[in-house]
């Protein structure tokens, strides 16, 4: 039995599915991608040995929201038969020598960068998630790893004169997006200040998106991406607003790159393969953004539709190839819990 709060859309079947998929990977431990600086000879070492808990698929950001998708499906369906299996990873994984062992990492002078943007805000998205499971000690066990990420963002935020506008991941529109979260979860009232004003420093002025894209290994939609993130910073009233000058002719469906879902020529190479993710994370923008205007927004129906086409081009294929299965699933999760708080 789900959940009653499990949205629509997202089945006990695909749930299992999605959960399967994420304990397959976020304890194995090879192939690895280490964002590492060798800081002299000797200075490197097996994945598990650096990071103790989020060594695992592929990279380290990866690992991060595999986690937060098994905590997110944890909690909306309960009575999985995977919830054991979480449980049991959570409980060897969320000790404090092993969380500690992850926030001494950053204290590396070379570590400075790392998994700056992307990292940073999927961490405090996955502690955002693990605060709502208020009977498990998930949340404060990874608290001070999430401080220092929080950290990351007060020192780096204030220095950031321009933002990144790309659909990787060096996008600034995501991680604030992200951290976000975080701050309303845990009640950061100047993080979450903090966020919007640099955020409306960097797109509020913007209009008349031309959305050149996409790129050929963007996962993200840099035009629907700092839409999103807006719509999490703004009031209602003020993101329509600003949304209208943002994408003023999107009622007719322009520019036609935004509604039409990317082609995936080859799921086998792993850059190619975000495409998928770039029309899963679409989806989950235009039905997040769909439902913030109002009813009679004549927007509205041309986003949900937009979302639809995006999902069924690639939710089919979150697993097969481990260059989109060690991640995919996460940004499907997005899509399928759009416009609900999760």
């Amino acid at each position: 039995m789900s959940s009653p709060s499990a949205p629509e859309g997202l089945t006990p079947e695909i749930a299992a599915r999605f959960a399967q998929i994420a304990l397959g990977h976020v304890a194995r431990q090879f192939p690895n991608k280490l964002d590492h600086v060798n800081a002299g000879p000797g200075d490197h070492g097996d994945p598990i040995r650096q990071h103790p808990i989020f060594y695992g698929s592929f990279d380290w950001h990866s690992c991060v929201h595999g986690y937060w998708l098994l905590a997110s499906l944890r909690r909306l369906f309960p009575d999985m038969a995977e919830a054991a299996r979480i449980d049991a990873l959570f409980a060897d994984a969320f000790t404090a020598d092993k969380v500690e062992a992850e926030r001494a990492y950053l204290d590396r002078p070379s570590a400075r960068g790392f998994e700056r943007p992307y990292g940073w805000g999927w961490l405090l998205k996955l502690q955002a998630e693990l605060i709502a499971h208020e009977d498990a000690p998930w949340a404060a066990r990874l608290a001070p790893l999430a401080e220092a990420f929080a950290q990351r963002f007060r020192d780096f935020l204030p220095k950031a004169t321009y933002p990144v506008r790309t659909g990787v991941h060096s996008s600034t529109a995501f991680a604030v997006a992200l951290a976000h979260d975080y701050a309303v979860a845990s009640g950061d009232g100047a993080l979450e200040t903090l966020l919007r004003d640099t955020a409306l420093g960097w797109y509020g002025a913007d209009q008349g998106c031309q959305a050149w894209e996409p790129s050929g290994d963007d996962f993200l939609s840099p035009a629907l991406m700092e839409a999103e993130c807006l719509r999490r910073l703004l009031a209602p009233a003020a993101f329509r607003a600003w949304f209208a000058g943002f994408l003023p002719n999107a009622a007719g469906q322009s520019p036609a790159t935004l509604f039409t879902p990317a082609t995936v020529s080859d799921r086998s190479d792993g850059k190619i393969a975000h495409l998928d993710g770039l029309n899963l994370s679409r989806a989950w923008c235009w039905r997040s953004i769909a439902g913030s205007l109002d009813a009679a927004d004549p927007v509205r129906p041309v986003a949900l539709a937009a979302a639809d086409r995006h999902l069924a081009a690639s939710l089919p294929h979150v697993a097969g190839d481990y260059m989109g299965e060690h991640w995919l699933a996460s940004f499907a999760l997005l899509a399928l819990t759009a416009g609900r708080s999760i």
